[in-house]
């Protein structure tokens, strides 16, 4: 071919070069002169000599080039150290181009006459440096520098003595959202073991037709439901509020009710994540009454009891089979206050808490928690956050107080000790609190213990101190007896968003893992305040503070946009106010653990757990007045509420987003989610290992393990596996519990961001069933799927 012919292809390549490194080198000062890493000023401007040497078609851009990826080799290894994917996004830019340099087309077409020395000289350097890359990256693809390995303890010889919600509950069912009122999420179950896990097929599977993407849904429609196993049924509820029996051992339909929901609720979230289960008394049955109770919080403010036997409404309770949470609320508006969590059900009360929309207004309705007569509906107590002394029945025609912290998410209950343990969530607005009460501060972000009997505080432990962050408590508390110092200690396990797993004990909220008080950022918006210390466990999930070197992306450029979005914002660390500017929070309100909370086995003492790492942006934006739309101008996303994050009444909007590079990837460097098992008794963590793909993450099915963030939580069981489905990628896994190693998986139709639970058959074999709806606000996909698994059946 002569030289001629390959001029298009030399001028393109040199101008493309010349292009890319004036954008590096501009955005490069940019970043310099934010107080960021100067590699991109100097990288820019070598790619530029780079393309005015390929347009003057001197074999000195093969040199030039060598000694850009030579030094982004050296800069990557110094930042990242032999990390696969951080060096990967740094090295392959450059490493790309360089191929192309080193290709016949161009390599040949750099050949003016009297310079052949230099081009060999120039392509063997480029070639060296190529070889290097390729050699990095090959030894950091055998490596994992986030691997922690571990064994946790085995279980005892002989089995500890069972707690009486445990013994409430025969082994083979599942009659709380946690199996049991502890919340343990732990199956006594043993057929399925480490050595047969890959045995399990699916035995059956449901479809109840209730997809999200009907008029009206908001964008978080999900279906997180656990269903219940009570003799031989399966009962779970669905995003649009219908309930339905299964038979256990088939996935056959026996009943469904689909409650009637009216138009024009403005909801935040749709979904329910499971019923309640009142078993049948040994006592006669009354008028109305009925023998086995399901209770259902519904989207638009009631609670109902049905008939465990046929769905059909429980009369007696409330004198038609529901009661109005609605009853004595201020700002009654429809969609403002609902229950997405299933209630409390104890011998004698079922006990309601509730969903306030987050950062609409400042006059929204009450947080409060209520206590009702299990068989009639009839109110024993009611204890309001701002009011917490006055636990009496509410008399006719007073309000609860408006705007308190509420309890959206599962509580436990100690029937013995005779305490129900509420994790609590904030008043609204969530990143401004100039004028919260002292009540409110007090019971804010924290784990409440109440008097079953009337209502009144016993014990409360903030997780965090004037929550400026949403972080509010949103898993259920686990309660375990650990064996500490030679006694068995009644203990309470509450993760948080912040990443902390506070373990306390649950007869006086008393750490019984020392937790400490840590510096935190101060400087918060006018008028508002930044508490001066933080709680810390030492069982912490906290990540590192992020840096320059943490950011990431599919290419140097986004990781380059993503270095400069860092240093434009403020970023004191974990901790650092909201503010005008905008503020990095880290982790995000997402959630280091979420409401999948974690599974606890008592017997052997250990946790396992999903944290998850990803990064927010929380800016505050000054309100003129309580009218005009700030955040949400030219008309809400489709299927959210108009006002969100608007905060009328409070002095600022807030706009929030997850940490990304313009190309929608986060800017923190993988891996973001993980499974870790934790030993209780000892205080500390075992193993972590990365876990989920990007599969359904990225726009081709590359099964890439990164470690991705999970929604959902787990299951563990007595054989020593623990089952999460909850990872945005969409499988359900098996987990050897006692070092993590992962040990089956089932590709799913659609995403399983609920909580798994297994039980036993009729034909006498162990199931785990697995709810596959996808969630809204993950975007992963939809689906109306209940999934069983089970080991082949034994042949006689």
């Amino acid at each position: 071919m002569h030289p001629d012919s390959r001029s298009p292809l030399i001028a393109g390549t040199g101008a493309l070069l010349a292009i890319l490194g004036v954008g590096i080198a501009l955005a490069g000062a940019w970043l310099i002169a934010l107080g960021g890493s100067a590699y991109y000023l100097a990288a820019g401007i070598l790619m530029c000599a780079g393309g005015a040497l390929v347009l003057a078609r001197s074999a000195a851009a093969l040199g030039a080039h060598a000694l850009l990826l030579g030094g982004t080799l050296a800069w990557a290894l110094w930042e990242s150290g032999l990390d696969w994917w951080p060096l990967t996004a740094r090295l392959d830019l450059p490493f790309v181009i360089g191929l192309l340099l080193i290709s016949p087309w161009v390599r040949r077409g750099l050949d003016r006459p009297g310079a052949p020395s230099l081009r060999s000289a120039s392509a063997l350097a480029l070639c060296a440096v190529l070889a290097a890359c390729v050699v990095a990256g090959g030894v950091a693809l055998t490596r994992d520098p986030y691997d922690i390995a571990g064994a946790l303890p085995a279980a005892p010889a002989v089995a500890r003595q069972n707690d009486a919600a445990a013994q409430a509950v025969p082994p083979g069912e599942w009659r709380a959202y946690g199996r049991t009122a502890y919340g343990q999420r732990y199956s006594p179950l043993a057929d399925i073991t480490p050595a047969n896990v890959g045995a399990l097929r699916e035995a059956w599977r449901y479809r109840s037709g209730d997809l999200r993407g009907r008029p009206g849904d908001p964008a978080e429609t999900t279906f997180e439901v656990t269903p219940l196993k009570a003799g031989r049924r399966l009962y779970l509820c669905t995003p649009h509020q219908s309930v339905v029996a299964l038979d256990a051992t088939s996935g056959v339909q026996l009943w469904r009710r689909d409650i009637q929901l009216p138009a024009g609720l403005a909801l935040q979230h749709l979904t329910c994540r499971g019923l309640s289960y009142q078993p049948p008394s040994s006592e006669p049955v009354a008028g109305g009454g009925c023998a086995a109770k399901l209770f259902m919080p519904t989207a638009d403010g009631r609670l109902l009891a049905l008939d465990a036997e046929n769905g059909e409404p429980c009369a007696k309770f409330g004198g038609k089979g529901e009661i109005d949470l609605w009853a004595n609320m201020p700002n009654r508006r429809p969609g403002a206050y609902y229950s997405t969590s299933p209630v409390v059900v104890t011998s004698k009360l079922v006990i309601v808490g509730g969903t306030v929309l987050d950062n609409v207004s400042t006059s929204e309705a009450s947080g409060v928690i209520r206590a009702f007569d299990i068989d009639t509906g009839a109110l024993v107590w009611n204890w309001d956050s701002a009011n917490p002394d006055d636990t009496a029945p509410i008399g006719a025609g007073r309000q609860y107080t408006a705007n308190s912290p509420n309890s959206w998410s599962i509580a436990s209950v100690d029937e013995t000790l005779g305490m129900v343990y509420l994790p609590m969530g904030n008043q609204p607005p969530d990143q401004w609190g100039g004028r919260r009460s002292a009540a409110v501060e007090k019971y804010s972000s924290s784990v409440v213990a109440l008097d079953l009997a009337t209502g009144k505080v016993r014990w409360v432990f903030q997780t965090v101190h004037h929550d400026l962050w949403d972080y509010d408590v949103p898993a259920q508390p686990t309660l375990v007896d650990l064996a500490l110092g030679g006694a068995a200690v009644p203990a309470l396990v509450q993760p948080t968003k912040q990443g902390e797993l506070f373990v306390l004990d649950r007869r006086t909220g008393k750490p019984v893992v020392p937790v400490a008080e840590v510096p935190a950022p101060q400087g918060a918006a006018e008028g508002d305040r930044s508490a001066p210390t933080q709680p810390m466990s030492q069982l912490s999930f906290d990540p590192p503070r992020l840096a320059g070197r943490d950011m990431w992306g599919a290419t140097m450029l986004d990781q380059l946009a993503c270095r400069i979005a860092l240093q434009r914002v403020r970023y004191d660390g974990r901790f650092t106010p909201p503010s005008v500017r905008g503020s990095l929070i880290h982790p995000g309100n997402f959630g280091v653990f979420n409401w999948g909370g974690v599974a606890v086995d008592p017997q052997r003492q250990i946790a396992f757990a999903t944290p998850v790492y990803l990064a927010f942006i929380s800016t505050l934006v000054p309100r003129p007045d309580d009218k005009a739309l700030l955040v949400q101008q030219g008309g809400s996303p489709k299927g959210s509420l108009p006002a969100l994050n608007e905060n009328f009444g409070a002095p600022f909007a807030v706009k929030l987003h997850p940490f990304v590079s313009p190309l929608g990837i986060p800017c923190q460097a993988p891996p973001w989610g993980y499974v870790a098992g934790v030993d209780l008794a000892a205080g500390k963590i075992v193993w972590k290992h990365r876990n989920g793909t990007v599969r359904d993450l990225s726009p081709l099915p590359l099964p890439f393990r990164m470690g991705v963030p999970s929604l959902g939580g787990a299951v563990v069981t007595g054989g020593g596996v623990a089952f999460l489905s909850g990872t945005l990628d969409n499988y359900v896994r098996g987990y050897d519990v006692t070092t993590g190693r992962q040990l089956w998986e089932s590709r799913l139709p659609a995403g399983g961001q609920a909580t798994p639970m297994t039980y036993t058959g009729a034909d006498g074999r162990q199931y785990l069933v697995v709810a596959v709806g996808g969630h809204g606000s993950t975007n992963t996909r939809a689906g109306d799927y209940v999934i069983a698994y089970a080991l082949p059946k034994k042949i006689p």
